[in-house]
């Protein structure tokens, strides 16, 4: 079993900037794929970018592309999203999810979500 935790969401203005990590704990010793989905209110949940276990490949959605950053630091067995430019349609629940590689399984291990709100 692997824990997610994020943090780093709040309010702020449009055009402002935000990080949000995610710390994970338990089984971390696999290869996982790590990646932040968003829902916003009334939306389904949608992909916003991801990372490879050994962070050598990264991938994004086109709506952030250009704007937010996905990076992880190994040793803290944390990601983070660093998110620039922000637009009120950004205004979402940011969740991280984990997928083991190895396995091959889907986004199995979520963490509980941390509300980004951009103000126009």
């Amino acid at each position: 079993q692997v824990q997610l935790v994020e943090s780093g969401g709040g309010l702020v203005q449009a055009g402002g900037s935000l990080r949000l990590s995610c710390a994970a704990s338990g089984r971390t010793d696999s290869r996982y794929t790590m990646a932040w989905f968003r829902q916003a209110p009334g939306k389904e949940r949608e992909f916003a970018a991801a990372i490879s276990w050994n962070g050598g490949s990264t991938s994004y959605a086109y709506s952030v592309k250009g704007r937010f950053t996905i990076s992880r630091d190994a040793a803290k067995n944390t990601i983070y999203l660093q998110m620039n430019s922000l637009k009120p349609e950004d205004t979402a629940v940011y969740y991280c999810a984990a997928r083991d590689e190895i396995a091959g399984t889907a986004y199995a291990y979520w963490g509980q979500g941390t509300q980004v709100t951009v103000s126009s």
